[in-house]
């Protein structure tokens, strides 16, 4: 078995282009190696390495074969009627034959499902490897997404950095490539500082071990290790904590070819700083490490890592050089916090009018009063919700002021800071916690995983930002298509949903939406009818709920079952309350795993089917007003009559799941005994009614018809 090596040598490349690019071969790869017979389709994953550094891409794939293994290929040709007449080939299969290299006297006649067929058996005879991989290498290469792609020279090939070296080694062997005037070789090239010469590569299954040697470390997961045990190291030595964000974490790994962790400091006063601008100028800006004490981890410390990829024995210089840099940036950050509270935060607003928030929608200043207006409308449409004035008083105020600081210095330079900084401002201008509070929690979640707010100004006043968004966005046309969703509205309107479940908040979508409607309707701006953007933003709220649903852990069927199958009333009055629709599914998904759904599922189901042959309204749950007692002649339907008849009104969940499971039996044995479907209409339509009702009953909890057994 054999060795095959392809390395791409390239100017220095972003580190998530790195990171996208290995991924992407450590996919395509395998299968398109599996698809050639090469490696074995179940097992090739294990026999390809993906290498990437800032200057360089590789894989390394074991276990290859000489040549593709002989095989045997069956192709159908046409319908044996159309094949040969009077036993005499027609040209359909004269040319069939000729297509696959065979003679008319070989081709078989087979039976399949849509009759007879002819076949052709082609003994193909496999390629040599190397043969084959000089095809599908260039394409790997030129095959690779990523943003920023370029031209260099008077090429025509894109790539995100200019291509400098090839090296496709087949074992010991050069397997010539040619991509864009460059040939391959055995030629790699060293760390650019500790070892910038060439590399000789002698055999690909050496290629790590061969530029550890020139001070690369090609291997991500080996070099990221080492990061995590140099920084360990140094921490140890000044007594403190580093706080090492994975993602940072995976960025900087992909910036070094050989790591060294490298300790810097700052002037103590820069401590006076709100810690989270130091943090964003350090991790942000710099890709530096902070460091806390080990006492308060909450206390940073003076001090910073950074992962040099330079010269080990230059390392105090390599920290005097960030110190000045991260020095200057925490100056520039002072002056601004400095500059920004010489003045209330309330005294912002005004500039707010020259900051556009969408061309269409009007400036920030015209969104902070949106905002104002929805957040009485969320307390409205929320039915377990209610506000005292002065409650009331702190959610307008954080309404008022969440956006004051996007006009502020600080935020202006450091706009990952919005919020956050509005807190700082709010305090030192002598505002309520709470409404400082809800000022940096309004942009909460900011992402997935992410901290949810927990003061009600900030719950409130997330929701209403959220919703002026959704619905503004939505109402002047732009709906998110694919991949693209510019304004975030996925992710608004899952931060609503998860505000509301969170919380426990009984929301409902159906009041609350119009409202937000009306209250751009004082602006006049939006061009999309009411009845289609109400249809499409409760369209949007499905789709948010029904994957955060699966996520907690409910299985696709139960979630359709409560927004009903093929339904959209139903659907819509799923949204009238958040936290039901969301108790509705958990408790469904509970009754599934305590084996409670599997007494029922059958006979419901039959009966919620059955009932869209009838024409009872949906809404009705009182079997004595449908349903004609004189018509009820055999026993098994009098039981079912009486059975439910005896259903409780307004049940909780509990109530109506033992009732459905009381009443099943009873269903059952009406199913064996009595036809629905019968001849006479008042009858026939007297036995739907009480299935109807039945389905009504069910449909409290869920629609049972998209149930599917378990």
């Amino acid at each position: 078995m054999a060795t095959f090596l392809l390395e791409v040598g390239t100017e220095e490349l972003p580190a998530s282009f790195v990171t996208s690019a290995l991924a992407q071969w450590q996919k395509v790869i395998p299968a398109v190696l599996g698809d050639r017979y090469l490696l074995d389709p179940a097992t090739a994953d294990q026999h390809v390495k993906v290498y990437g550094t800032p200057r360089r891409l590789a894989v390394v794939i074991s276990g290859l074969p000489d040549r593709q293994p002989d095989r045997t290929l069956e192709a159908k040709g046409p319908a044996l009627a159309a094949a040969f007449v009077d036993d005499k080939p027609t040209k359909a299969a004269i040319g069939f034959a000729r297509s696959r290299g065979v003679d008319i006297a070989d081709l078989e006649i087979k039976e399949t499902a849509k009759g007879k067929f002819i076949f052709a058996l082609q003994e193909i005879i496999g390629q040599p490897t190397t043969e084959i991989l000089a095809e599908l290498a260039p394409s790997w290469i030129t095959d690779l997404e990523g943003p920023r792609q370029m031209r260099w020279g008077d090429r025509e090939l894109k790539f995100t950095r200019p291509i400098r070296w090839l090296v496709a080694l087949f074992d010991q062997k050069i397997l010539p490539l040619e991509l864009e005037g460059l040939t391959s070789d055995r030629c790699s090239r060293g760390h650019r500082v500790l070892h910038p010469r060439d590399v000789i590569i002698d055999t690909a299954a050496d290629y790590a071990a061969t530029l550890k040697e020139a001070f690369v470390i090609a291997d991500v997961a080996e070099r990221k290790q080492l990061i995590q045990i140099q920084i360990k190291a140094v921490t140890e030595l000044i007594a403190a904590k580093a706080e090492i964000p994975d993602s940072l974490l995976d960025e900087v790994n992909q910036l070094v070819e050989w790591p060294t962790a490298v300790v810097g400091n700052f002037d103590a006063e820069f401590l006076n700083l709100p810690a989270e601008v130091i943090k964003t100028e350090m991790i942000s800006h710099q890709r530096y490490f902070p460091m806390n004490s080990l006492e308060d981890p909450t206390q940073l410390m003076p001090y910073f890592i950074t992962i040099s990829n330079g010269n080990p024995e230059k390392s105090r210089l390599i920290a005097d050089g960030n110190g000045r840099v991260i020095r200057a940036r925490l100056a520039d950050g002072k002056f601004f916090y400095d500059a920004d509270r010489q003045h209330p935060l309330e005294t912002f607003l005004p500039r707010l009018s020259t900051v556009t928030f969408q061309e269409k929608l009007g400036s920030v200043a015209q969104k902070v009063e949106r905002i104002r207006a929805i957040a009485t409308a969320v307390v409205d449409a929320t039915a377990n919700l209610e506000l005292a004035p002065a409650e009331q008083k702190k959610v307008d105020r954080t309404a008022q002021l969440c956006k004051a600081d996007l006009v502020s210095q600080m935020v202006y330079e450091f706009p990952e800071l919005q919020g956050v900084m509005g807190q700082y401002y709010a305090q030192a201008s002598g505002e309520d916690q709470l409404v400082a509070q809800g000022i940096m929690e309004h942009y909460l979640p900011r992402g997935a995983g992410d901290d949810l707010p927990q003061s009600l100004t900030g719950k409130l006043v997330a929701i209403s930002d959220r919703l002026d968004t959704l619905v503004g966005i939505y109402g002047i046309g732009i709906i998110p298509s694919g991949s693209r969703d510019p304004f975030a509205l996925r992710r608004a309107a899952t931060g609503v949903v998860q505000i509301a479940w969170d919380s426990n908040l009984a929301i409902d979508l159906t009041k609350l939406l119009p409202a937000v409607i009306e209250v751009y309707a004082k602006q006049d701006v939006l061009t999309e009818p009411t009845e289609k953007l109400l249809s499409n933003l409760y369209h949007w709220f499905q789709q948010r709920c029904d994957t955060l649903l699966q996520e907690a852990g409910v299985d696709y069927d139960l979630v359709n079952a409560v927004f009903g199958d093929k339904d959209p009333e139903y659907a819509t009055q799923a949204l009238t309350n958040l936290a039901l629709l969301r108790d509705r599914a958990l408790f469904l998904q509970q009754a599934r795993q305590d084996k409670t759904l599997d007494g029922i599922y059958e006979v419901v189901n039959r009966a919620t089917k059955l009932a869209t042959q009838g024409d009872l309204a949906t809404d009705l749950l009182r079997v004595e007003k449908v349903v004609d007692q004189t018509l009820l002649s055999e026993p098994a339907e009098q039981e079912l009559f009486q059975a439910i008849a005896q259903l409780p009104a307004d049940p909780s969940f509990d109530q109506l799941l033992a009732s459905i499971v009381a009443i099943a039996p009873t269903l059952a044995k009406f199913f064996d005994h009595v036809l629905v479907m019968v001849e006479d209409e008042k009858v026939k339509q007297n036995r739907l009614n009480m299935l109807g009702i039945i389905r009504n009953y069910s449909r409290i909890l869920a629609d049972f018809s998209a149930i599917v057994s378990s």
